[in-house]
């Protein structure tokens, strides 16, 4: 075993928002070409390694080329201690591909300005350095113009620096401290060891791993010590984490170390492999409770799903004051700054991509390093490519939903044909009861979930949820899709095998587009009642409303509901299996469906594959609730 035990912190993270207003007298490049051209002004903003920049300053009837307008916001993020600087360049558009700098500005980081709130800082005027012809032109230019840019600079404190999936935060904490709430609890953590490890390397003949564990919650990451050469190592080692959120995700990854034996200076493209990872929601465990489980380690290959191992963890999440575990579910789950001034979903993509550069640069410079895969592969979050396996799951997910409707629906429909006579009995004298006591009604809705809650908790789980593979569809998904996932932006594949996925991808789009269809065909009948798009239907709708008005008005409220219920529970000898009235009504109104111009005639080819076809049938059964 090899002594290498740290605990590292996640670098202070800070978003700074730089916006790009104008400029005035900003010289061409180029002066000296003897075509007149209009000037392409743009301005790039670099922080480190990361720049932005703005579009051409569009011509002005009331602004001159030489003072060209932005008026564009851009994000940052940087790190404590702020030791890099803000370069603001403007450059002219010269050629078709070529952008030549004719001003810039270089502003101290740690000289920027700091906010908590969503109130705008004072914007500045900066003035330019300019970057064309000699030292002696510049000198006479200098006395005539002086190049300056508008800028408003500020560090935005109020924001959470998102560096893991929205989903698997750990840490939904401000930049600021001063607008921390205090800690509610303490999450301990022993790992325990590994069993049944898949071996990683070959070495002297043998196949074995050097496993070690690296554990991530909120700004506090730990690497165990690394067991070299064993398939079931033991690690033994516990660590501790204050705990600002109980809805936050513990983060514990196994890697094999493939620079224990190795000169990393001769060899920098050896990279530790991950083995997998478990990730823990805390909001799951009951406080005050050890749990000791085996957590299987299941990774995704383009061959398919396989299991690397297990891992032991023994958890415990405490707290002192159970009222204020149970006060943060009531508040917001980030920062104010992210409902007054929220962020764009792709700002946070890409400012999350920059905060975990930042972060994997800051920890690979420790001593001993976390090396930027380790980093990566725990902040990891699900991309936002087409993925038909986890299409697949999303629908599992979804028609979950519906089947409990569903069966409710049908206990409903049950008891509306009397097929279990005593229970609509029972149901008919309870609904006759409730409508001549509506005031009790809301109170034994709410009294029959909270019912439906304590008869559920004798089935409640008993460990913490992990990777469900059914759910996931990793074990029946075809080995095509798992390819596909893997497959790069853009498609690296084969002309033929992307067609083919081509194909199968508008075969499932052409199922959801029925769906979506038949949703607002639902809604447009609903909206076409009172707008005369059909006259007849339009005018039986209005006498049908005003009779009911009248009804309403002289018949009680409590008898009209009662007669209602009495004819949807009536028995099955007087029911028929023509459609009713109202249903056959409803059918015949229009919809915008007639003004969309259709393909033609012609089959509808779909791709004849059973794995690609499930999704098919799964949409097959959610449309029927739509229609």
């Amino acid at each position: 075993m090899q002594q290498i035990q740290r605990v590292y912190l996640s670098p202070k993270l800070w978003y700074l928002r730089v916006s790009i207003i104008e400029a005035q007298d900003i010289m061409p490049g180029h002066r000296g070409l003897e075509v007149v051209r209009f000037p392409e002004f743009s301005t790039k903003i670099q922080v480190g390694n990361q720049i932005w920049k703005t579009g051409n300053a569009s011509p002005s009837a009331t602004r001159s080329f030489s003072n060209p307008y932005w008026n564009e916001e851009y994000l940052f993020v940087v790190t404590e201690p702020f030791e890099e600087n803000l370069l603001v360049s403007v450059e002219d558009q010269v050629g078709a591909e070529r952008q030549e700098v004719v001003a810039s500005v270089l502003l101290p980081v740690a000289t920027i300005e700091k906010r908590t709130d969503e109130k705008p800082v004072s914007s500045r005027w900066f003035n330019l350095d300019s970057q064309l012809g000699s030292a002696g032109d510049n000198d006479k230019l200098g006395t005539r113009f002086v190049s300056r840019i508008h800028i408003r600079i500020s560090f935005d404190e109020g924001y959470d620096v998102l560096d893991e999936g929205t989903i698997h935060s750990s840490d939904v904490q401000s930049t600021d401290k001063r607008l921390w709430k205090p800690h509610v609890g303490v999450i301990e953590m022993r790992i325990l060891g590994a069993t049944g490890l898949m071996p990683m390397k070959i070495e002297d003949g043998r196949d074995v791993t050097d496993a070690y564990c690296v554990a991530k919650y909120g700004q506090k990451w730990v690497r165990t010590q690394t067991v070299v050469g064993s398939l079931s190592p033991k690690w033994n080692e516990q660590y501790t984490w204050e705990v600002y959120d109980p809805c936050s995700v513990l983060t514990v990854a196994v890697f094999d170390d493939c620079l224990i034996n190795k000169n990393t200076t001769d060899d920098t493209r050896v990279r530790d492999h991950p083995i997998g990872k478990v990730r823990i929601r805390l909001s799951t465990l009951e406080t005050d409770r050890t749990y000791t489980h085996l957590y299987p380690l299941m990774t995704l290959l383009p061959s398919g799903v396989k299991k690397m191992g297990e891992l032991q963890l023994a958890l415990r999440f405490s707290c002192t004051n159970v009222a204020n575990v149970l006060l943060q579910y009531t508040r917001p789950l980030l920062p104010s700054m992210h409902y007054v001034h929220p962020l764009s979903v792709d700002q946070v993509d890409m400012l999350r991509c920059e905060a975990v550069n930042v972060v994997a640069s800051k920890l690979s410079r420790e001593e001993p390093p976390l090396s930027r895969e380790v980093v990566e592969y725990i902040n990891m979050h699900d991309s936002h490519t087409w993925s038909m396996r986890r299409s697949k799951a999303s629908f599992r997910r979804l028609m979950g939903i519906f089947s409990s409707i569903s069966r409710m629906l049908e206990w409903l429909k049950a008891i509306q044909y009397w097929k279990k006579p005593l229970h609509s009995a029972v149901f008919l004298i309870i609904f006759l009861t409730l409508v001549m006591f509506p005031e009790i009604i809301i109170p034994t809705i709410l009294v029959y979930i909270a019912f439906m809650g304590l008869w559920n908790f004798r089935y409640r789980p008993r460990l913490p949820p992990h990777v469900d593979l059914k759910l996931s569809g990793a074990l029946d998904a075809h080995p095509d899709e798992v390819d596909e996932e893997f497959d790069t932006f853009p498609a690296s594949a084969s002309p033929h095998i992307v067609r083919m996925r081509y194909d199968r991808l508008r075969s499932v789009a052409g199922k959801i587009q029925t769906i979506i269809g038949d949703v607002a065909t639902l809604g447009e009948r609903l909206q076409f009642l009172v707008t005369w798009r059909d006259p007849r239907a339009t005018f039986l709708f209005i006498v049908l409303c005003l009779v009911a008005a009248v009804v309403f008005y002289v018949v009680p409220f409590r008898v009209v509901m009662a007669l209602l219920g009495l004819y949807s529970l009536r028995p099955p000898r007087f029911r028929s299996r023509i459609p009713s009235r109202v249903e056959s009504f409803f059918r015949r109104l229009p919809a915008r469906a007639d003004n969309i111009l259709s393909t033609g005639e012609g089959k509808d080819y779909v791709y004849q594959n059973p794995q690609g076809l499930l999704i098919v049938g799964i949409l097959e059964n959610l449309q029927q609730y739509t229609v």
